[in-house]
C-alpha cells in the first residue's frame, strides 16, 4: 500500500497544473523572533473559540511591511486578529497584497505546525504544535550562519541556494517534514543527496553532501514515504565531481534547502523558487528527533504520527 500510494502521488505531481496567476517568486524574510512569536500565538489559541493561525498573522504583517515582518508588526497583527475585523478590513487599501503573502507563507510554513502524536512507553500522546524537526538529529552539535545567496563557482558562477550546517562526519540527518522521496543518488554539485517532496507537494526539501560510502538510511529508495524526524542519511562532504562517491567538499556539512513549487512547471528549470531557510532552521532547532542505532539501522526512539497527513493521503 505504501508503494502504491507513492506511485499515485508521484503521478499527481507530474501532471501539469500551470495557471496564469501562479506565484513566480518568494523573497522570504520573516525573522526568527517573528516566526517564534506567531507560532506561539497559534499554539496558545489552538483550543480557544477563535484560533489565530500564524499564517494569518504573518500575512497581515507582511502585507503592511512588504514582507519584512518585524516583531512589532507581527505583535500588532496578532492582537488585531483577536478582534472581530477581518484581515481585509484591517488592511484597507493594502488588502490587495494579503492573498499573495498568505499563499506564499502557507507554502513555506504550511507543513511545520499542526496535530501530531508521539508514542511514549506504549501510549500515544496527541499534541498540537511544531511537528517538523531540525534536520540534525538530537544530541549532535552543529554550527551555522546565514549563507544564502553567497557566491559559488564550481561548474558555473551562481548563488548558494541553501543553508549549510557544519557538523561531524556521519551525523544522522532526519527528514524535516514527512513526504515522498522524489530524488536519491548522486548529483555532481550536491554529491550524495536526497530530495523529499512534502505531502501537499508545495515544498521540496534538499539534503546534500552526504557521507561517502554510506550516505543513506538503510533500504531508503525513490518513491518511499518518510515521516518527519525519520533518519534519511548521514552528514559528509561528497560532491563537486562527476565521479560518484568523491569528496571534493572541504568541510563536512549538510546543505539543506527548500524549494517552493506552486505548479510543476517550476521544477527542474531556470525559474525555481528557493528560499532562505536560516530563520526556519533556527526555529526548528528547538525540536530535534531522538534517534538510536539498531541491528536494522538507525531508527527514531519515539514512534511518531502526523495526524494531519491523512487529508493528503486521501
Amino acid at each position: 500500500m505504501k508503494r502504491l500510494f507513492s506511485v499515485v502521488f508521484l503521478c499527481m505531481l507530474m501532471t501539469p497544473q500551470a495557471k496564469a496567476d501562479t506565484i513566480k517568486w518568494v523573497d522570504f524574510q520573516v525573522p526568527y523572533e517573528s516566526l517564534k512569536y506567531a507560532m506561539e500565538r497559534d499554539i496558545a489559541t489552538c483550543e480557544q473559540e477563535k484560533h489565530i493561525s500564524w499564517i494569518d498573522i504573518l500575512a497581515l504583517a507582511g502585507a503592511r511591511t512588504g514582507g519584512k515582518c518585524g516583531l512589532a508588526s507581527v505583535k500588532q497583527a496578532a492582537k488585531e486578529l483577536q478582534g472581530d475585523s477581518s484581515p481585509e478590513e484591517l488592511l484597507g487599501e493594502l488588502c490587495r497584497y494579503y492573498s499573495y503573502y498568505h499563499e506564499a507563507y502557507d507554502a513555506v510554513l504550511g507543513g511545520l505546525l499542526g496535530h501530531y502524536a508521539v508514542e511514549v512507553d506504549g501510549v500515544w500522546k496527541p499534541a498540537y504544535g511544531l511537528k517538523a524537526f531540525s534536520p540534525i538529529a538530537a544530541g549532535y552539535g552543529y554550527s551555522h550562519c546565514d549563507d544564502f545567496g553567497v557566491g559559488r563557482s564550481f561548474g558555473f558562477s551562481r548563488k548558494h541556494l541553501g543553508h549549510d550546517m557544519m557538523g561531524g562526519q556521519g551525523t544522522p540527518i532526519v527528514a524535516v517534514e514527512g513526504g515522498i522521496v522524489e530524488a536519491i543518488g548522486w548529483n555532481r554539485y550536491g554529491g550524495w543527496r536526497i530530495g523529499i517532496r512534502s505531502f501537499d507537494s508545495r515544498r521540496y526539501y534538499y539534503y546534500a553532501h552526504l557521507q561517502k560510502n554510506h550516505p543513506f538510511a538503510k533500504n531508503l529508495q525513490q518513491g518511499d514515504m518518510v515521516q518527519a524526524g525519520d533518519v534519511i542519511g548521514f552528514m559528509g562532504r561528497t560532491g563537486y565531481s562527476d565521479r560518484e562517491n568523491t569528496e571534493n567538499i572541504e568541510t563536512v556539512h549538510l546543505h539543506f534547502g527548500m524549494q517552493l513549487v506552486f505548479d510543476e512547471s517550476q521544477k527542474e528549470c531556470q525559474s525555481e523558487i528557493w528560499i532562505d531557510v536560516y530563520d526556519i532552521v533556527r526555529l526548528l532547532g528547538s525540536h530535534s528527533s531522538t534517534v538510536q542505532r539498531t541491528e536494522d539501522g538507525w531508527k527514531r526512539k519515539y514512534p511518531y504520527c502526523d495526524l494531519d497527513v491523512s487529508q493528503w493521503e486521501t
